[in-house]
């Protein structure tokens, strides 16, 4: 299993780290390389400062929405502990050595996936790590994996703050972040506290995306706001960051999840061509 050949001497640097760098340059130090099967061209960190938002569900629908519009598309899963991506998308068998690299698990649609959870016996099973051991596992998914030539390597970030946002924000030529936020105003305090970690350490924040804003009731079709009104807006005004979208609650959508299908959702909003046209001028 990934990180058990690495030892834990990293574990006294966690408060004495590097100034921030701007990562989607080259040769920055911290920087890790891509390996020399590797070229891969984009970066995206998909982020949120609490969990429960709905990051991961996000991550897994930007990959599909790119795949869909011809791209060649990656999901590094850096939740070790919560990993959700694998279920999402069916993928139970175990990646495949390569020499020295290992090979990420294909989706049917042929996204390429690596995740803790496709190296354990039972996908339930926890994974009780302590955040120096967290961090130099998604160190390994970015140079010991034989991702090849992509588009786009989408990145699922553990919620909060802590080692692994910390290791991936400094260790990856990230071109940016998505964050993710739900309507509750609890919510969206911690997201701020997400989106001020990534103005300091210097990576651009693409825009917002809010998660579960609405559901359209199945009788009437008007919409109905669960979880009180929208503040998406007032946060990219004040942050003068970009909203991406605002997802509805959707029970389909939850089921295609929970049956490993997400990639025969219809309407993905990631898949249209805005979306992307958006991304090309990062």
């Amino acid at each position: 299993m990934p990180g058990q050949k690495e030892n834990n001497r990293e574990n006294n640097k966690v408060n004495n780290q590097e100034a921030p760098q701007d990562h989607a340059a080259t040769g920055k130090p911290g920087l890790i390389p891509q390996n020399e099967l590797n070229e891969i061209n984009r970066v995206i960190a998909i982020m949120s400062g609490k969990g429960g938002v709905g990051k991961s569900l996000v991550s897994a629908l930007v990959a599909v929405g790119l795949k869909k519009q011809g791209l060649t598309v990656g999901i590094l899963d850096a939740d070790i502990t919560g990993p959700s991506i694998p279920r999402m998308f069916g993928l139970y068998e175990h990646p495949t050595p390569l020499g020295d690299l290992i090979l990420p698990v294909k989706s049917k649609l042929g996204i390429m996936v690596i995740s803790i959870n496709l190296f354990i016996p039972e996908e339930d099973e926890p994974v009780i790590w302590r955040g120096p051991l967290l961090a130099n596992v998604v160190k390994q998914f970015w140079k010991d994996v034989a991702w090849g030539k992509l588009d786009y390597l989408i990145v699922d970030l553990p919620p909060g703050t802590g080692d692994v946002p910390l290791t991936v924000m400094q260790s990856l030529p990230l071109n940016g972040t998505i964050v993710v936020s739900s309507p509750q105003d609890l919510a969206l305090m911690v997201v701020r506290k997400a989106i001020k970690m990534t103005k300091m350490m210097n990576i651009p924040i693409l825009g917002l995306v809010e998660n579960m804003s609405y559901l359209n009731c199945p009788a009437c079709g008007e919409k109905i706001y669960p979880f009180g009104p929208s503040y998406v807006d007032e946060v990219a005004n004040k942050t003068g960051l970009k909203v991406i979208e605002v997802l509805p609650l959707e029970p389909d959508l939850t089921a295609l999840c929970d049956r490993g299908e997400i990639e025969e959702y219809k309407n993905n909003p990631f898949a249209q061509g805005n979306f992307l046209s958006f991304l090309v001028d990062v």
